[in-house]
């Protein structure tokens, strides 16, 4: 993932700089984060919101955010960026999705006789809402879904099992939402947490 600069640190000039709106977007997802984490309290953050808002350089906008951390790795996880793949067959054999991959708004997986694997946790995210539609005919697709996604699984098993497996918490707030919905016949479609 491309690393972006702080507003501060973009130019030698950059406290004069007019802030773009896409700047202003990184700041206030900055403020938000801080605010979910606890390093912010909901007291102050109004206060912060409207100043960033309001901001018209990146020196301003530096001053509306000091003191909040950068975003990590996990933080900017819907980006702007062209899907990976929107499909994955796996037919008499199997498939994968894993690493940094980009996931549509919109993914298919079929399993038919075979197998397939998605591993979400370091996926990104094409849009705020993904749907996957997963479909195993004796066949069997595992979802690997980290802690800082919100997962929903709607799917039916018909002779066969569509699950989430193991406790987990929701995400935190602002995280990108994951739908799984299709049919496992003679199958398993199962959602996992990560491996410790």
């Amino acid at each position: 993932m491309t690393e972006h600069p702080s507003p501060a640190e973009q130019s030698p000039s950059a406290p004069d700089t007019l802030a773009s709106e896409e700047d202003r977007e990184r700041a206030v997802e900055r403020v938000r984060a801080a605010a979910a984490d606890g390093r912010l309290p909901l007291s102050e953050l109004d206060d912060r919101l409207g100043r960033v808002h309001s901001a018209r350089t990146l020196g301003e906008l530096a001053v509306a955010t000091r003191g909040l951390p950068e975003p990590g790795p996990r933080d900017c996880l819907v980006v702007d960026r062209p899907p990976t793949s929107r499909f994955a067959l796996g037919m008499f054999g199997g498939f994968h999705r894993d690493g940094e991959w980009v996931v549509p708004s919109g993914f298919t997986a079929w399993s038919m006789w075979g197998g397939g694997r998605l591993d979400l946790t370091e996926a990104r995210f094409a849009a705020q809402e993904t749907v996957i539609r997963a479909v195993a005919l004796w066949g069997g697709t595992g979802i690997v879904v980290p802690d800082d996604i919100d997962v929903e699984v709607r799917g039916l098993g018909l002779f066969g099992v569509f699950r989430r497996r193991g406790a987990r918490k929701p995400g935190r707030p602002g995280a990108p939402r994951v739908v799984i919905k299709g049919l496992a016949l003679f199958g398993a479609v199962v959602t996992k947490p990560p491996r410790k």
